[in-house]
């Protein structure tokens, strides 16, 4: 699904080289934490384009709000985040408050955006952005922030929130979030078309999938850790990413026991150890905790088959997976269930009606092996994030 961007210009070479300043708002993660994690994430990729991207002009990057009185603390006990490199052309903005957290009724939600709104107007006049435009991942920004300084708002949607456990407290929120864009007319570019369904904007919309940094995966294959080369013999099978309640850990565990000669490695961030029991009982199945982006390369580019092992929910149907690009950009073949997004990506994608599924699709995948280097090296190219970015901006910009 893709619907036209903005206005044409009257001269279409002056519209593809012109620039517009961008104001970039991040949802609940901010600038620091993009650091920390390695800005691999969709939109700190698309933050990293824009530092350098042609179409960009002045770049004001701005936090979600922070706690005043929490950030103070943070520094006074040497726990400051990472810093941004501001230039006179890229800048970043922290709107402060005391509390924490969003409220959760939505009235007091819309009263905090419109403060947040007119901090961020401030922060644009003050660097000197002319008329920019407001892209944000927050869908609190986009409908309740009025952006009368901005000449046009883009929400940019990485995943359905309204469906995402960690944010339950503020499901209502987020639902009463997408009614409003069904009315105010704002653009929205979501990873799948799914999420465009579910929000259903009355503004324009464009399906814009996940990607991939070439120069990640173009080298040659880097060692991978001991950990996973010490194991038993075995074909490996490669799990990377939040180790959460996404993952059908029984489903898992069956297709473990009926294949007692895979090696299966979780690797993540384990949010509760217990939803994993059934899977840590077995001894073929090794969990490790969050790698850094090179072990992440090193592993998939020698794992013999990858796997997206979540549950069907609401969540998972209309995920775009980051790590299916990259399982592919790896080379190997890929067990899933048939979520929408997955489908029609590649060949390499094996689809299953669910995770007990793998158990007889597993043969198939591992007799499939990795790709041909000349088709990895294609799909890599045909899917990179700066092609993504320049469709993207191109919709923004308009």
């Amino acid at each position: 699904m893709t619907t036209a961007a903005g206005p044409e210009a009257a001269d279409g070479v002056a519209a593809a080289t012109s620039t517009s300043d961008v104001v970039f708002t991040f949802s609940f993660d901010s600038w620091g934490d993009a650091v920390v994690r390695g800005m691999h994430r969709p939109p700190e990729r698309l933050v990293t384009t824009m530092r350098d991207h042609p179409r960009v002009g002045r770049l004001l990057v701005a936090n979600p709000y922070r706690s005043g009185p929490i950030r103070a603390a943070r520094a006074l006990l040497g726990r400051a985040e990472p810093g941004f490199e501001t230039t006179a052309e890229h800048s970043l903005v922290t709107p402060l408050r005391l509390r924490r957290q969003d409220p959760t009724d939505v009235p007091q939600l819309a009263a905090a955006y419109r403060r947040y709104d007119r901090a961020m107007a401030r922060a644009a006049v003050a660097r000197g952005l002319r008329a920019p435009v407001l892209i944000t991942t927050n869908p609190f920004v986009a409908a309740y922030c009025p952006a009368e300084w901005a000449r046009r708002v883009v929400f940019y949607a990485r995943d359905d929130w309204s469906e995402l456990p960690a944010r339950r407290p503020w499901w209502p929120a987020y639902r009463a979030a997408y009614r409003e864009l069904q009315v105010n007319g704002r653009a929205v570019m979501a990873v799948s078309p799914q999420i465009i369904e579910r929000i259903a904007p009355s503004g324009p919309a464009l399906v814009a999938p996940n990607g991939i940094d070439p120069q990640e995966w173009l080298g040659p294959a880097p060692e991978p850790p001991s950990w996973f080369t010490d194991a038993p013999p075995g074909p490996r099978a490669v799990y990377v990413g939040m180790l959460d309640t996404r993952i059908d850990a029984e489903g898992l565990a069956q297709v473990a026991r009926a294949h007692p000669e895979l090696q299966v490695f979780l690797v993540g961030t384990t949010e509760d150890p217990r939803h994993l029991e059934a899977l840590t009982r077995l001894p073929q199945v090794h969990v490790h905790g969050p790698v850094d982006r090179a072990d992440v390369v090193s592993l998939l580019r020698r794992a013999d088959v990858c796997l997206i092992a979540h549950r069907r929910t609401r969540l998972t149907e209309a995920m775009s997976p980051l790590k299916l690009y990259e399982y592919l950009a790896a080379g190997a073949p890929v067990l899933t269930p048939a979520f929408g997004p997955v489908q029609g990506v590649h060949p390499h994608v094996l689809l299953t009606d669910d995770v007990p599924g793998f158990t007889e699709a597993l043969p198939g995948a591992l007799a499939l092996g990795p790709m041909a280097e000349e088709e990895r090296r294609a799909f890599v190219a045909a899917n990179s994030w700066r092609a993504r970015h320049d469709d993207m901006l191109a919709f923004c910009l308009d």
